[in-house]
Formats: C-alpha cells, structure tokens, sequence
C-alpha cells in the first residue's frame, strides 16, 4: 500500500508556520521538515541491565 505524502499540510506548514521562502522550502527533504515540525524520531532512554535481563527471561529467543 502506497500513502501520499501530505504536501498540502507540509506546504501549510512550511510556508504558513515556518514563513520560508519557495526556495528554502523545496531544497527540504521530507524528513527534515518532518524533523522542523518536530517530528523526527525520537531516542528513547535505554532499559537498565536489570530491565534487559526480565526482558530476556520474559522473552526467551526460542531456538531455531
């Protein structure tokens, strides 16, 4: 399944909130003006060892 890109929201955004010009704005790739719209991804906190480990436990790697 193909999604569209939204371009209209991305043009609202970029030219309505972001106020660049025609230029600035066609020079973005997608992703950084997903990452300007703050939504980028995002790095989570690591689990501690302890967290891992009843991870693990909980979900054993069965064998193949």
């Amino acid at each position: 399944m193909v999604i569209a890109f939204p371009w209209e929201d991305a043009m609202a955004f970029g030219f309505g909130v972001l106020k660049l010009s025609s230029a600035a704005f066609w020079s973005l790739t997608p992703r950084e003006l997903a990452s300007a719209a703050g939504l980028g991804r995002h790095v989570g906190i690591a689990p501690s060892a302890a967290d891992l480990l009843a991870l693990m436990r909980r979900f054993p790697d069965e064998a193949r």
